[in-house]
């Protein structure tokens, strides 16, 4: 079997107990793929924030593009393999690697970050990085309006919140001011992270592969 990219980053987590490897949330990430190949049973997962990411995705590219002066650039579309893993990154040519992350809106923006904000996405992009053998790959978050539609639902929900059936304009306003950044300079609504190959990572993932394979056929013989 082969792990996702994206899964790399829970894979990776150790376990408490010495006695173990892994962790809690890496064996929970096998056991869902487990359960998928085995009885086609997925855990769906949904939410406001992965709506928009997809949503907003060709957009942040062609938006970082125009910030970071990437030229022209368009999403990728082409899987890569290995003996390990799998993975698809978003923006892929000759001199760039790149994966965009939407933030949902400005209190979810790394604006002051120094470092990546999430751990997960480092093993991700050595992930993609091991499958298009490249050295340096760019961690880019971009803050993009929210699609009008999913603004419509926040500001359903923000009435209901407040037990109100009639529109208050005020509420509206306040919900839509939290979703519109274009008073912000485009170049401060962009942040690149840039990441190097890490060989010691790469092998780590290599081991912890072969330890979640192990653990998915045991789980054959538990159910």
């Amino acid at each position: 079997m082969l792990f996702r990219c994206s899964q790399l980053g829970k894979l990776m987590t150790n376990s408490r107990s010495k006695s173990e490897v892994l962790g809690a949330t890496a064996k929970a990430v096998i056991e869902e793929q487990f359960l998928w190949d085995t009885y086609g049973i997925k855990k769906e997962f949904w939410s406001k924030f992965t709506d928009k990411g997809i949503e907003m995705e060709d957009e942040a590219i062609q938006f970082a593009a125009d910030v970071l002066g990437w030229g022209l650039v368009y999403k990728n579309t082409e899987r890569f393999n290995n003996e390990w893993i799998t993975g698809e990154p978003d923006v892929l040519f000759d001199d760039l690697l790149a994966d965009i992350k939407c933030s949902w809106d400005g209190s979810t923006f790394p604006f002051f970050a120094k470092d990546i904000p999430n751990k997960d996405y480092y093993y991700q992009l050595q992930g993609y990085m091991w499958l298009t053998d490249k050295q340096e790959s760019e961690l880019v978050y971009c803050l993009m309006d929210t699609p009008l539609e999913i603004v419509r639902d926040e500001i359903r929900r923000a009435h209901w919140k407040a037990n109100l059936i009639d529109d208050d304009d005020t509420l509206i306003e306040a919900v839509e001011s939290q979703h519109s950044f274009s008073h912000i300079p485009k170049e401060k609504r962009v942040k690149r992270f840039i990441i190097q190959r890490d060989e010691k990572a790469i092998e780590q993932i290599k081991e912890r592969v072969e330890v979640a394979r192990e653990y998915y056929e045991q789980l054959k013989t538990e159910l």
